[in-house]
């Protein structure tokens, strides 16, 4: 993006909170007009960045600039920004045109007049009674709402409120509309209908749009630009086509759409073994080079056969189908692996079936090299972190900041809300330097068999593959042997997990 044309740009920001970084050295350009969607999991540092453009949190270092000009200190009344929350903040004491009107009741602006000598000054004054109107009216009819001015709020539905809300913010002109998760109250049909109608608002008003979300559906419908957050660092910005098709980290691809992620090895020059077989592919890598293979569902193969034993072809089992509709989904069973299809074609559970992927729809990345990334984790009714098919200890608070857990197990928030887990999906982390390997089997957490060592000058980089193929990396300063058999010990504070999607659809509801 050109700073040129940038009417927001972030510079080194950072923030921190009680000695924890919650947002990380961020650096970020949003051009005039733009619709700008800020996408991760709770507590990745969307939301803080948000509040950060807004006024309302100060960085703790870094620079914010406005237009070219630095607003890092100005107040938010100061800057021409409005901001829509997930809870509409409106009074239930005035009707809609109140409500709208509120703000714009106490702004002044400056006006230039003349004194009795004639010459000009500027002199601060409130709107009159017309303008007002004029302003309100205007507001109303870009949200749908003209003819209920004169309804109360406690008679709207949420999506009625919802656009209120949003009038009362446009109604001031900001040059940016920040929107913090302002579709989360609502039902799934109202929010895919407000999704289409934000965009043709965004249209209308020709103003920044800056949305915070945790909602993939909702980033990939609206957007200009996608900024996925993680941790709170940037991960990738780009369009939702560029994100959707060449995600950069796995942790991008595993967070837009559904997607089969694998461990792989480039076995040849444009050739790459996953699923134990080797496809063609168009991404070049070094031969022998441990990369992530990103498969979509939808570009998935399926024929079916008879011959199960043909070694020339990737064969499965299909072991489960959902009708969504326009296609079937199917899971199936490639050896100790699994892999998500779609495909228009009925089939049966139990079919044999062929797996090809054309050469173009196989993305490869580099992997990322200082952490292990396991994102289809998931966690069972005993608390425990489930990486591998095999339970691990890990501290689930820290999927909830400041939370607890109950004498039930129940994850429990600072307001008193309770949280089943028993199988919430989970992003798990264990970092290279945080995992340790003994020799033999049933010493650790699970059993695996060293495939490869890197000697990197002052340490091994060593991978362990389980029986269920999931793959260790670990970093230590010990000589191992291929094909030396091990055990993996991960202690439990060393397991960072980030739950997937909201965590409200665990509660429970008493």
């Amino acid at each position: 993006m050109s700073k040129e044309n940038s009417i927001i740009s972030l510079q080194g920001v950072s923030k921190v909170f009680d000695g924890v970084t919650v947002v990380d050295d961020i650096s970020l350009d949003i051009t005039k007009g733009e619709f700008v969607t800020i996408l991760g999991p709770s507590g990745c540092g969307k939301t803080t960045t948000l509040r950060m453009i807004a006024g309302f949190e100060t960085p703790t270092s870094g620079t914010i600039l406005l237009n070219g000009k630095d607003i890092t200190s100005i107040p938010p009344y100061k800057r021409p920004v409005n901001t829509v929350f997930q809870r509409y903040a409106l009074f239930p004491y005035l009707d809609v045109y109140d409500n709208v009107a509120f703000g714009l009741k106490l702004k002044k602006v400056p006006v230039t007049v003349k004194d009795k000598k004639g010459n000009e000054k500027i002199v601060m004054k409130h709107f009159s009674a017309k303008e007002i109107d004029e302003k309100v009216a205007r507001a109303l009819k870009i949200v749908d709402l003209e003819e209920l001015e004169d309804r109360d709020i406690s008679t709207l539905s949420g999506g009625q409120q919802q656009r209120v809300a949003i009038a009362r913010a446009i109604v001031n002109e900001p040059e940016i509309l920040l929107l913090d998760e302002p579709l989360g109250a609502l039902d799934l049909k109202m929010r895919k209908e407000m999704q289409l109608e934000l965009k043709d608002m965004h249209k209308k008003l020709g103003i920044t749009f800056i949305y915070v979300t945790h909602d993939q559906e909702e980033a990939l419908t609206m957007s200009d630009t996608i900024v996925v957050m993680k941790s709170g660092e940037i991960q990738q910005v780009g369009t939702p086509m560029d994100i959707y098709n060449e995600p950069a980290t796995a942790y991008v691809a595993n967070f837009i759409g559904e997607s089969n992620i694998y461990n792989a090895t480039m076995t040849a020059k444009l050739k790459v073994r996953f699923l134990n077989h080797v496809f063609n592919c168009v991404d070049d890598f070094k031969v022998n080079e441990k990369v992530d293979v990103v498969i979509r569902p939808e570009d998935v193969i399926l024929t079916k056969i008879e011959n199960k034993d043909d070694k020339n072809l990737c064969v499965g089992t299909i072991t489960n189908k959902i009708f969504k509709g326009v296609h079937f989904e199917y899971l199936v069973e490639v050896g100790k692996n699994e892999i998500i299809c779609q495909d228009t074609k009925n089939r049966e559970v139990g079919d044999v079936v062929s797996i090809e992927v054309e050469p173009d729809n196989i993305h490869i990345m580099k992997k990322e090299l200082t952490t292990n990334i396991f994102s289809d984790a998931w966690i069972n009714k005993n608390n425990k972190v489930m990486i591998s098919e095999v339970p691990f200890d890990a501290d689930l608070t820290q999927l909830l900041p400041g939370s607890s857990l109950d004498d039930e197990g129940y994850l429990v928030s600072t307001e008193g809300k309770k949280y089943d887990l028993n199988d919430a999906d989970v992003m798990a982390e264990v970092g290279f330097d945080k995992i340790e390997i003994l020799d033999g089997h049933d010493n650790g957490n699970v059993n695996g068999v060293i495939v490869d060592i890197i000697y990197e000058g002052d340490h091994y980089q060593v991978m362990v593959r389980t029986e269920e193929e999931e793959e260790f990396v670990l970093d230590t300063l010990y000589s191992w042997n291929t094909n030396d058999l091990v055990s993996v010990i991960i202690k439990p504070e060393d397991i960072k997990l980030m739950i997937k999607g909201d965590i409200s659809k665990y509660e429970v509801k008493e």
